[in-house]
């Protein structure tokens, strides 16, 4: 009996992929828009002129602020980490604790504090020798510095920055910061374990007038209520917002002024609104505010 040849199969075309999905197969993913941006054109299209109207209001009452550098940038950042949760006039006792307990014998600084800060100022001193404060014992720095309040946390912070300044760079200047542009030296500094974009700000825009924008509970509480910051901006994303909403060159008046102005009126309790340059469109006083 002879047998049949295998029958060969029949090779069958793919099927042809549903329309619906060649379409999203074939349709580029949308980009999410960024928030802050989107904030910024909002705000722009929904209040027109806010900004220029808190920036001149806050200048007619306390004036045009000139920038002059406060400290050397390491003295800076470690008298920031002092008033972390602190007056600022207890950073400035713990801190000249750290020049009597740890001197060194480089130059006399002038502190130059200007009206935002809130303490007494520094005297006339030379830096604490950084190396010194490095290779304290931890709890010989925890009593030098504590007449600046929460001692442990801030020992600690100032030794892990003081470590780290000098595993990247070999000693403890952060001038070199002053040569990079601002939002890379923010990144730079806020590398660092236990600093964070407020007080990386803080240090770039007193130690060398680099654009930034440091904000801190009174820059926020003032721009929340007049309605500069959305309700939803975290503390984090308030210092982006106003790199949107500010020129360069406004920054530092911005700062400025906005803590004076918390300080002085825009109290967290009582403000005194009879007293505000800002109440015709402070959405805290009316908040259908223009």
């Amino acid at each position: 009996m002879t047998l049949a040849a295998p029958r060969t199969p029949i090779a069958r075309a793919p099927k042809p992929a549903s329309k619906a999905r060649s379409r999203r197969a074939g349709k580029p993913k949308r980009r999410k828009p960024d928030p802050i941006k989107a904030w910024a054109k909002r705000l722009a299209r929904t209040r027109p002129g806010l900004v220029p109207f808190v920036l001149d209001g806050l200048a007619e009452r306390y004036g045009h602020p000139r920038w002059e550098r406060r400290l050397d940038p390491t003295s800076e950042l470690i008298l920031t980490i002092l008033t972390q949760n602190s007056a600022d006039v207890n950073a400035e006792k713990a801190f000249e604790a750290l020049r009597h307990a740890y001197p060194s014998d480089g130059p006399v600084e002038r502190h130059q504090p200007g009206p935002g800060w809130g303490g007494a100022g520094l005297a006339d001193g030379v830096a604490p020798d950084w190396a010194l404060v490095d290779a304290a014992p931890l709890a010989e720095l925890v009593e030098v510095i504590r007449p600046g309040g929460l001692p442990n946390q801030k020992a600690k912070g100032i030794k892990a920055a003081l470590q780290s300044i000098r595993e990247a760079r070999g000693d403890y200047s952060l001038e070199f910061l002053g040569d990079l542009t601002a939002l890379e030296a923010r990144a730079w500094l806020t590398a660092i374990n236990g600093v964070g974009v407020k007080t990386a700000s803080v240090v770039l825009l007193f130690s060398f007038g680099l654009p930034l924008m440091p904000v801190d509970r009174h820059v926020e509480r003032v721009a929340r209520r007049v309605g500069l910051l959305s309700a939803k901006a975290s503390a984090e994303d308030a210092h982006e917002v106003f790199l949107a909403l500010l020129e360069p060159d406004q920054m530092h008046e911005a700062h400025v002024n906005l803590i004076q102005h918390g300080r002085a009126i825009c109290h967290a309790r009582n403000p005194a609104h009879e007293l505000c340059p800002l109440r015709e469109r402070c959405r805290y006083v009316d908040p259908k505010a223009p």
